[in-house]
């Protein structure tokens, strides 16, 4: 998942290859050279630069050259990699995107590096649970984003309101209050399929449900219906469009106008808000989806990235060493203070308290989840019928009819 921009710093900028990817070789004198993929903003330079030079440092044998890669057309690019004599020895893969590369049965199985010596038992479930295929697990989780509730702290205190609402209840009378005087209680485009997702799940629903091996559409089902029908009463407390996508237009923008109390999305978009609007700088603050009851917040999809080992890397036992260090304690925390990450594990949130934003994500996090585990899924998301479900209901076509219809076009691209 792309989340975050990288400033390439000039010394950075010098030493990438026109191509494909950039290239930054380590400097070690090392006789293993150990190739790593890394996505194009996933991390700074400056983290960069610190891991390799520690890196190599204590392991002199040990050279590593990463290579960045763009996001359009990776997975494609991936697959050919993995197929290949040349495969690289770690690459950097969406958390939604293991189960289509495992799936080509190329992949090293970690399953004893993470309960041995990662504590996979703590992991992210929406990290940890994509990268298990087959009770296997072969993406290893890195970091992890996700939805928030972004506020205006000036709207709610002309409101009344005191502190953030922790649950669904209190959520909608507090967006009511919000929603008068020419306000927008919050700004909910009618195709925001994750955060219904998130409404979903905490309904005890799924998108998608495998039986005998395959897997079919459940957006039908009586659970799900209830997570469709919170989302329609949350969307009505706005006046965002039902026939399209928190992108269009963008959200940020247009909470940046200052009308509107609420948005839900990754705490990066606060920053486009306050390019937009200073104004905004200090106004802003940050808190989970909220649940069904005040004890836990609400399910929320998690995005993020795992890291794999291609079976036929030359390197595999120097790859799974990389792999360890990136996902250990030490990097781990790096990364999140450098980036404004989730770490991987929900015992290190620790390392990001006083960042209302990061510690709001981490918050929402420990009870991520991931879309349906199925190497075809990427079929669904290509041409979404969750979208025009999603609209068909907020225009008030029958919810039953109209997700009947969704669950048999998921179960249709599932199945292609």
């Amino acid at each position: 998942m792309k989340n975050r921009c990288l400033v390439c710093s000039v010394a950075l900028v010098s030493t990438l290859t026109l191509g494909g990817c950039g290239t930054l070789p380590g400097t070690g004198s090392g006789s293993t050279t150990v190739t790593v993929w890394l996505m194009k903003d996933s991390v700074s330079d400056d983290f960069l630069r610190r891991f390799v030079s520690e890196y190599e440092k204590e392991h002199s044998s040990v050279e590593l050259d990463i290579k960045i890669q763009e996001w359009t057309g990776i997975g494609e690019k991936v697959l050919s990699a993995l197929d290949s004599d040349d495969a690289p020895d770690v690459i950097e893969v969406g958390n939604t995107q293991v189960a289509q590369y495992a799936e080509s049965r190329e992949l090293r199985d970690l399953t004893l590096e993470s309960v041995r010596d990662l504590g996979g038992d703590d992991w992210l479930p929406g990290l940890a649970q994509p990268g298990s295929i087959r009770g296997a697990q072969f993406g290893i989780p890195w970091y992890a984003a996700n939805r928030v509730v972004i506020y205006n702290k000036d709207l709610f205190a002309q409101a009344g309101i005191e502190e953030p609402p922790k649950t669904r209840a209190r959520w909608l009378t507090d967006t009511a209050a919000l929603n008068t005087g020419g306000k927008q209680g919050i700004y909910l485009a009618g195709q925001d399929w994750y955060t219904l997702a998130g409404f979903i799940w905490d309904e005890g629903g799924e998108l998608a449900v495998e039986s005998g091996g395959q897997f079919q559409g459940s957006v039908d089902s009586p659970a799900a219906l209830k997570g469709m029908a919170f989302y329609k009463d949350l969307q009505s407390l706005g006046n965002g469009p039902k026939d399209s996508d928190e992108a269009t237009p963008p959200q940020a923008e247009v909470f940046a106008k200052g009308d509107v109390a609420q948005i839900i999305s990754t705490p990066s978009a606060a920053r486009i808000i306050e390019e937009k609007n200073p104004a905004l700088k200090g106004v802003l603050g940050f808190f989970p989806v909220p649940g069904k009851t005040g004890d836990k917040p609400g399910t929320v999809f998690t995005g993020g990235s795992d890291l794999i080992v291609p079976e036929k890397s030359s390197h595999r036992s120097a790859a799974v060493d990389v792999v360890k260090a990136l996902a250990g304690e030490k990097w781990q925390t790096e990364l999140a203070r450098a980036m404004g990450y989730v770490p991987n594990k929900t015992t290190l949130a620790g390392v990001i308290e006083g960042d209302e934003s990061t510690a709001a994500m981490a918050a929402g996090a420990a009870r991520g989840r991931a879309t349906p585990n199925s190497p075809q899924w990427a079929n669904v998301e290509s041409d979404n019928p969750i979208k025009p479900y999603m609209t068909a209901v907020l225009q008030g076509r029958s919810p039953q009819e109209a997700a009947k219809t969704a669950s048999e076009a998921i179960t249709t691209a599932l199945r292609d």
